[in-house]
């Protein structure tokens, strides 16, 4: 299952809220808003603080997909010696 914070960027976007200022209200710090501009999991107190900020619910800033990419090729070292995908 994969997480997208798509619709929290798109508050922050239409509400003209930079990162910064989430991090700052928020009381996040920069790795955790790193963790949610690259969609990774984040605890559920993260949310739940960004959510008190923007007066949201949870189904409001995250989603949940089931996009799993099948024969999804991956970089490793083996196959970066003989500089090929795997």
């Amino acid at each position: 299952m994969k997480t997208s914070y798509g619709k929290l960027f798109k508050i922050l976007q239409d509400r003209q809220i930079k990162k910064t200022e989430l991090k700052e209200k928020t009381k996040l710090g920069w790795s955790t808003i790193s963790k949610i501009s690259n969609n990774r999991e984040v605890s559920m107190e993260v949310l739940k603080k960004i959510c008190e900020f923007l007066n949201c619910d949870i189904g409001d800033i995250v989603e949940f997909t089931n996009m799993e990419v099948k024969n999804e090729k991956k970089w490793n070292y083996r196959c970066y010696r003989k500089k090929i995908f795997c």
